[in-house]
């Protein structure tokens, strides 16, 4: 593991607009390069905020989000979702398949918009088969339509698209609030085991604190965040 953090939060602070709005401040939160994280909180506790300012989809109103050694502060907007999509891959909580797309389809679209890490795959549909294998797919899983699969074959192919092409940071949201124990476990082993191998950082959000034991560290919101509401 390496000793340069590949996410960097300093002194950031953002508040929402609007009367029902509210803030959150985050002093100081790092990530290594290949660790992975289990961040706690339960609903209201601003996961989703700090994860849209670590994706770039919003910008700290002050303070220093940093992904890779680059600051999001420094980058427009478009250049931003370019960023995003070249340096971080995302396991959404509800998947965000294309239903009506091939398995292999789904799994190849971030390449389309990230160049460089297009440049990391010398065959897309040989690194497609092969992560599916990885993450326990069916060998005919490519062709068929992301919507026909189970809840667990989609999560896995949402995996597969997010860790193609190596991003050096995975973030995920939630992604076995579906899921019963013993599949959560299985999964976890799976993403855990294609994270080593290319050497990504894994931040995963959860309410689930029995997920615990799979991860290098824990951390609860609370520990590194501040909520700041507005006065009524």
């Amino acid at each position: 593991m390496s000793d340069t953090p590949i996410l960097t939060l300093k002194d950031v602070r953002y508040r929402w607009p609007g009367r029902a709005g509210f803030g959150l401040a985050v002093p100081d939160f790092t990530l290594q390069a290949g660790e992975t994280v289990l961040l706690l909180g339960e609903s209201g506790s601003g996961k989703s905020t700090l994860l849209s300012l670590i994706c770039g989809t919003i910008t700290a109103q002050s303070g220093k989000v940093a992904v890779a050694g680059t600051d999001l502060a420094s980058l427009s907007a478009a250049a931003r979702d370019r960023f995003r999509a070249e340096q971080i891959g995302v396991i959404f909580q509800q998947f965000n398949l294309l239903p009506f797309g091939r398995v292999l389809e789904n799994i190849l679209l971030p390449l389309r918009f990230a160049k460089n890490r297009r440049k990391r795959v010398s065959d897309p549909n040989t690194a497609a088969t092969t992560l599916c294998q990885a993450l326990g797919l069916p060998d005919d899983v490519l062709n068929l339509r992301a919507g026909t699969l189970s809840v667990g074959q989609q999560q896995r192919v949402a995996a597969a698209r997010a860790l193609i092409g190596q991003p050096p940071l995975i973030i995920a949201d939630e992604p076995t609030s579906a899921l019963d124990a013993a599949t959560q476990t299985t999964f976890l082993d799976l993403l855990f085991a294609q994270s080593r191998a290319n050497g990504t950082a894994l931040l995963m959000v959860s309410h689930d604190a029995r997920l615990a034991p799979h991860f290098d560290r824990v951390v609860e919101m609370n520990e590194i965040a501040q909520i700041q509401r507005e006065p009524a």
